[in-house]
């Protein structure tokens, strides 16, 4: 299942036990996340996970961006 407007984003219970993934593979959004925050640039991240495009890391961004958005109210 993909999230509408983010079409790299996949939601599948058999992978990862349903986290935000790229494309259906085992890479998760919050993976991809994490590299970047620690300073890893696109070309890195591409290198260590070469079925990655920077297409798949900038909506992974845009995704985190968005659940950030969200409010909550407690």
């Amino acid at each position: 299942m993909t999230m509408l407007g983010y079409n790299r984003i996949t939601f599948d219970q058999s992978i990862m036990g349903g986290q935000a993934c790229i494309r259906g593979m085992r890479i998760t959004v919050s993976l991809l996340v994490g590299l970047v925050a620690r300073g890893k640039c696109f070309s890195d991240i591409i290198q260590e996970y070469p079925d990655l495009e920077v297409e798949d890391i900038q909506q992974a961004l845009e995704y985190a961006a968005w659940l950030a958005r969200e409010q909550v109210y407690g």
